[in-house]
């Protein structure tokens, strides 16, 4: 599904790729929305800095919801598509950070 407004991402130095001080190489370029608060953020720990509640997971019966913001041609993702993807964009095929598996339980139910 295309973006169909501007998505404004939170974090600590986000740039237009959505890459934050945290994560800035050349393949962190996704954002995530928090369950939470509806809010998408560059990664967890802009969440953790900026919001004032606890970060929640997303239910696996949610993985429909078009969560991913892709920095690099700006389009979302549903959860699944995006776990599925082989670490590439399935619409501009820029490559996403591998290690990002690392971290998939602290924004998805496993």
């Amino acid at each position: 599904m295309k973006a169909t407004q501007p998505i404004t991402v939170h974090g600590n130095n986000v740039n237009a790729r959505t890459q934050c001080a945290h994560y800035h190489s050349g393949r962190d370029i996704i954002a995530i929305q928090h369950k939470c608060c509806g809010e998408f953020y560059a990664c967890i720990q802009c969440h953790n800095e900026a919001a004032n509640h606890p970060a929640q997971v997303w239910p696996k019966a949610e993985s429909q919801a078009q969560a991913i913001y892709c920095g690099n041609c700006r389009q979302t993702l549903s959860i699944a598509s995006y776990l599925s993807s082989n670490n590439s964009c399935p619409y501009c095929q820029a490559a996403f950070n591998p290690g990002c598996a690392n971290h998939y339980h602290l924004y998805f139910e496993q």
